[in-house]
C-alpha cells in the first residue's frame, strides 16, 4: 500500500471526510480561508522575527499591543468565516450564474483576476478612507501609533457586515469564478502583511513604481498632513499614480503613526465600534443644520464632513 493511500485510510476512518460532505458549499469551496490559515504560521515567525529586533524601542513596538492585534485578527477571521457564506456568498453566486462573459480557467484569466481584484481592491480600500460607513471599520486598521508586522493584522470584526466585498461583486457579474477572486484577495493580503514595517527602507526604483512597498505603505499610514489618503494600492501602486492618490515617501523617521482621533481606549470592542458610535452621535446630535435628509448623510459622506 502507498503512503498517500495510507493517508487516505486513516482520513477515511476518521470520518473527516463525512464532515467535509456535510460542510456547507461556502465553507468548503472557500480557500480564501484556506490561504490565511496557511499563512497565520508564516505571520507570527515573522511577527517574533520583528519583535526581537525592535522590543526595546517603545516607538515601535508594545508587546501587549501586539497580542492585542493577533486577537484583532482573529476575531475578523472568525465572523467572515460564519458569515461570508450566508451575507456574502449567495450574492456572488447570483452574479456569477448570471454572468456576462464564460471564460476559461487559464492562466491569463489567472492574471486577469488578479489585476481586477487589485483595481477593485484600490477603489474599496479608497471608499473605506472616503465614505465614513466604509471608514468606522476600517479605521480600527489605522488606529495603532506604532507600524509593525502586528499592524497588520489590525482588522474590524465587522468587516463582512460593512460590505465591502460588495466591490469584487461586479468580477463575478463578467464571468470571474468567485472561488478565485477571494484567494486573489487573499493572496494580496498575504503580501500586504509584509509591508507593515520600517525595518525595510526603499526598494530598487522598479519594483517601487510598480508594486506597493514599506516605504509606500508607511506613508499610506501616517496622519501627517501629507499623509492622509495617500497610497491605496494593495499589491499594485500603480493605481494610486494613475488616480492622483500617490505620495512618495522622503523621510520615514518623520512619519507620525495612526489617526487624528484617537479611540478613547484600547479594549477590542471599543477599538471595533467606536466609529460606529461616533458616526450615529453625530446623526442625531442637536448640532449642525438639516433634518433626516442631511442627517443620513453622515452615512456617506467624509469622516470629516459635519453638518455645520
Amino acid at each position: 500500500m502507498a503512503f498517500t493511500d495510507m493517508i487516505n485510510e486513516m482520513l477515511a476512518n476518521s470520518g473527516v471526510y463525512a464532515l467535509l460532505d456535510m460542510a456547507p458549499a461556502w465553507l468548503a469551496l472557500d480557500l480564501r480561508q484556506l490561504v490565511f490559515v496557511i499563512a497565520t504560521p508564516l505571520f507570527i515567525g515573522v511577527a517574533l522575527w520583528e519583535y526581537r529586533r525592535i522590543r526595546n524601542d517603545p516607538a515601535r513596538m508594545n508587546g501587549r499591543e501586539a497580542v492585542r492585534n493577533f486577537m484583532l485578527g482573529a476575531g475578523y477571521q472568525m465572523t467572515e468565516l460564519l458569515f461570508a457564506g450566508l451575507i456574502a456568498f449567495p450574492l456572488y453566486t447570483l452574479a456569477y450564474h448570471y454572468r456576462l462573459f464564460d471564460p476559461s480557467l487559464t492562466w491569463t484569466m489567472a492574471l486577469v483576476t488578479f489585476i481586477g481584484v487589485e483595481f477593485c481592491f484600490y477603489w474599496m480600500h479608497r471608499s473605506s478612507h472616503r465614505i465614513r460607513w466604509f471608514w468606522a471599520a476600517h479605521v480600527v486598521h489605522h488606529s495603532s501609533q506604532r507600524m509593525n508586522f502586528t499592524t497588520a493584522m489590525r482588522q474590524n470584526a465587522t468587516n463582512i457586515f460593512n460590505g465591502g466585498w460588495l466591490f469584487y461583486v461586479p468580477l463575478a457579474l463578467l464571468g470571474l469564478n468567485p472561488v478565485w477572486i477571494g484567494t486573489a484577495f487573499a493572496l494580496s493580503l498575504v503580501y500586504q502583511f509584509f509591508i507593515h514595517t520600517t525595518l525595510v527602507d526603499k526598494l530598487h526604483p522598479a519594483i517601487e513604481y510598480i508594486f506597493n512597498t514599506p516605504s509606500h505603505h508607511r506613508m499610506h499610514h501616517g496622519k501627517n498632513p501629507g499623509c492622509i489618503d495617500r497610497n491605496y494600492g494593495g499589491v499594485l501602486i500603480i493605481w494610486d499614480r494613475l488616480f492622483g492618490t500617490f505620495v512618495e515617501e522622503q523621510d520615514k523617521d518623520s512619519i507620525e503613526y495612526g489617526i487624528t482621533r484617537p479611540p478613547p481606549k484600547d479594549d477590542l470592542v471599543t477599538l471595533w465600534t467606536h466609529e460606529y458610535q461616533d458616526m450615529f452621535r453625530d446623526m442625531v446630535s442637536s448640532e449642525g443644520r438639516g433634518g433626516l435628509w442631511r442627517r443620513l448623510q453622515h452615512l456617506w459622506r467624509a469622516p470629516e464632513w459635519r453638518r455645520d
